[in-house]
């Protein structure tokens, strides 16, 4: 058996990082290859992540709702490896740490050797917690990370605690009754608080690399711990975050873990350390014996934008971290009032971001008009029935992307590219249209090649099937790419006008009302009359840069005249 770690993989061009939604798998389960292990959402879609390994999942390295970027390990497995001897898989733990070749190579010595986990102090508890704790999946412990995490963090042996939920699963809950109901063994000075508690099935033959960092308070001490004073730390932008709202310092927060020759530090890391900060603040503050006076932690507003105040001399006092309050220092998510905090990431923050460049880089201009399209609304009528036929429902989309295919071709610079350092347009001779589709996510804009080439059924299945798998985030990152012109419907939700804005880098964008009857006045018999009609609101946004006010109004003409004389479509 060999222990594989497995890294996040680059999941779509460009994507840096991205949000481990949720695992798919526990510490025990058996996987295979190509099976999908956790779902990640990048800044483009929401993904499954497969395994490369046939084997089973040894430990899980990062929790739901982190931040990972790319390259970084998410997850281990236990791997049959053909003439493997040591069924333990410590002997190859003791190869990736680098110890004596010789002893790599005889399999007696390699034997010898798996009894000491690298990089512990003592070797004795391991062969212990190896026995105690078989590796089959019939002696392993089911829990997920973050009951783990608080079984490090309240010093609790997770093989000890009886699991409540599906399958035997340890709960967080179950760790918490555990630990109350084992508070003697807990207080201070007791004889098991001298020691880390022995490890679980998932703590043995992962190497160098550790999960967690010492708990607080397990020297049976309650000062504060040292910092560690580096001048480089590696660390993710998410950790370093944490690192802020926590009022601690990333370069001192002790860390075993390196990466490149360099330190580098964990969200686990960050928090056992503001822990123990925390822990010591509140001893000082309540006369628990520290020897150098620590300042009453003032209430800290989790909105407001403060940096804890720091001391350069070495024997001042810790700050206290900003997440702690007066009451007893737990870090909080969101304001007394009662307000919600949701993360700013993922496709949400990739749209702000792309909103933002938008509008601060094209001056945008937004035009308004409307179309009567008594013809159209009748046309679809005529066409639903054949279009049920073939199993198409057809929507008004179609034919407004034909229109626009139309309107393209007559005015091509709004269906271009501004190439700012090239100093130069670039008029597109594709008609590929995105279409605004809205998601729990956020707005995703999927991509329709070719509308030139393609029917209005044909335009209406594919509009159809991207929208349904923009929604349930199974798009593809290539199906969102290379558009020339995009088309918003903010009136299937309701309203008239609006002013959209472009999709970046491309210089327009039109966006569709509620098609209704509303007044209009119709020439008859000689004389003026208003009448209720059909009627379709445009707003076309360009960018001022490319297009002049006059080429926008000339298209909204060319797009309404084919929409009110649908006959007209049959030419694209």
């Amino acid at each position: 058996m060999a222990v594989k770690e497995f890294k996040l993989p680059d999941v779509g061009e460009g994507v840096a990082e991205g949000e481990l939604v949720s695992w798919l798998v526990a510490p025990g389960d058996r996987v295979e290859e190509d099976q999908p292990v956790a779902e990640v959402e990048t800044d483009k879609a929401l993904v499954e992540v497969p395994s490369s390994y046939d084997g089973t999942v040894e430990e899980l390295f990062v929790e739901e709702g982190e931040m990972v970027p790319v390259g970084d390990v998410i997850i281990s497995f236990r791997v049959d490896e053909e003439g493997e001897a040591d069924e333990t898989g410590e002997a190859d733990a003791v190869d990736e740490a680098g110890d004596e070749t010789a002893a790599a190579a005889e399999s007696e010595a390699a034997a010898d050797e798996a009894s000491a986990e690298p990089g512990t102090a003592d070797a004795e508890p391991e062969p212990a917690a190896a026995d105690a704790e078989p590796e089959t999946p019939s002696g392993r412990t089911f829990a997920p990370p973050s009951a783990r995490r608080l079984a490090r963090e309240l010093g609790v042996d997770l093989a000890a605690v009886d699991g409540s939920g599906p399958g035997g699963r340890v709960t967080e809950a179950d760790v918490r009754a555990h630990a109350a109901g084992d508070a003697g063994g807990a207080d201070a000075g007791g004889a098991e608080s001298d020691e880390a508690p022995a490890p679980t099935p998932t703590d043995v033959g992962s190497g160098d690399r550790k999960s967690a960092v010492r708990k607080r308070g397990e020297d049976g001490s309650g000062d504060a711990p040292e910092p560690a004073g580096r001048d480089t730390t590696l660390a993710t932008p998410a950790t370093r975050k944490l690192a802020r709202d926590r009022g601690v310092d990333v370069d001192d927060v002790p860390t075993d873990e390196t990466r490149d020759g360099e330190a580098f530090v964990t969200g686990e890391h960050v928090r056992a350390y503001a822990d123990a900060l925390e822990s010591a603040a509140a001893t000082a503050s309540t006369g628990g014996g520290s020897a150098e006076p620590t300042p009453e932690p003032e209430p800290v507003d989790v909105g407001a934008d403060a940096e804890p105040a720091a001391s350069d001399a070495a024997g001042d006092a810790e700050p206290a971290p900003a997440g702690a309050t007066e009451a007893g220092g737990d870090e909080t998510s969101a304001p007394e009032s009662g307000d919600e905090t949701v993360p700013y990431r993922g496709v949400r923050r990739t749209i702000g971001k792309q909103m933002e460049r938008s509008k601060f880089t094209a001056p945008h201009v937004t035009h308004h008009d409307t179309a009567e399209v008594d013809a159209l609304v009748a046309a679809r009528e005529e066409l639903k029935p054949t279009a049920a036929e073939r199993g198409v429902k057809l929507t008004y989309m179609p034919f407004v992307m034909k229109a626009i295919v139309a309107g393209l071709k007559e005015h091509p610079y709004l269906n271009s590219e501004l190439r700012e350092d090239e100093e130069e347009i670039v008029l597109k001779k594709e008609y590929n249209l995105g279409i605004a589709v809205a998601t729990d996510a956020g707005l995703m804009v999927p991509v329709v090649d070719d509308v030139d080439e393609k029917g209005l059924f044909e335009l209406a299945e594919e509009v159809r099937d991207l929208a349904a798998r923009a929604r349930d985030r199974s798009l593809k990152p290539a199906e969102m790419k290379g558009g020339t012109f995009t088309v918003t419907n903010f009136g299937a939700v309701g309203g008239e006008f609006a002013t959209p804005i472009i999709n970046y880098p491309e210089t327009a964008i039109l966006g569709l009302g509620a098609i209704e009857e509303r007044p209009v006045v119709r020439e008859r018999d000689g004389t003026s009359e208003v009448v209720p009609a059909p009627t379709l609101p445009l707003s076309l946004s360009i960018d001022h840069r490319v297009v002049d006010g006059a080429v926008a109004a000339e298209f909204a003409n060319t797009v309404m005249e084919h929409l009110e004389t649908p006959l007209l479509l049959l030419n694209e």
